[in-house]
């Protein structure tokens, strides 16, 4: 087998590197519609069409003449296949994201208004802290928690109320205390 011959050669015979010119010229429009066939996105067919050209020209034993046509559609196919196999080997092993993790200073900065809404809490007389813990704390109803302190409905109203308007001075923002959830 002699090498094939190169631009420039001497006979007019239709060079290796002619050829492929030639092929490209009449058959990529082509070939680039039959990826599309497999592949959705435009630049991945030209990607694979380029890929069967490159190979065809580096191909140590050339096809049969007259049959390059359609070896370079045999080589598009399998490379459309091949690619749409990658493409669903990674949609199915795709990671999971990760979950959003907080930051080092937002649990630092949670972690101090808890503390200072439980120390707010403690700083409050007796029966208010003692209400507003069984009421945010433990989610007890008025009645519930009258009967555990041994004292009326409307006491508890008043300790909460009285409680909670403490806790609003003493952090700063009004509805704080009943936002944040007592500890």
């Amino acid at each position: 087998m002699s090498p094939p011959e190169r631009r420039g050669s001497a006979g007019g015979r239709e060079t290796e590197d002619d050829l492929l010119v030639r092929l490209f010229a009449d058959h990529y429009k082509d070939l680039v519609r039959l990826a599309s066939l497999l592949l959705d996105d435009v630049g991945s067919c030209e990607e694979v069409v380029q890929d069967a050209f490159v190979k065809m020209h580096t191909l140590k034993s050339q096809p049969e003449p007259g049959k390059e046509p359609a070896y370079l559609r045999s080589m598009v196919m399998n490379g459309a296949r091949s690619r749409m196999r990658r493409r669903m080997v990674r949609r199915r092993v795709a990671p999971e994201a990760p979950a959003p993790v907080d930051s080092a200073e937002s649990g630092a900065l949670e972690r101090l208004r808890n503390d200072a809404l439980i120390d707010a809490v403690r700083s409050l007389p007796r029966r208010q802290s003692e209400v507003l813990t069984l009421r945010y704390y433990l989610d007890l109803s008025e009645a519930e928690i009258a009967e555990s302190l041994g004292i009326s409905r409307g006491s508890v109203k008043t300790h909460a109320s009285r409680g909670l308007a403490a806790l609003e001075r003493t952090l700063g923002a009004p509805g704080a205390a009943a936002q944040e959830g007592i500890a």
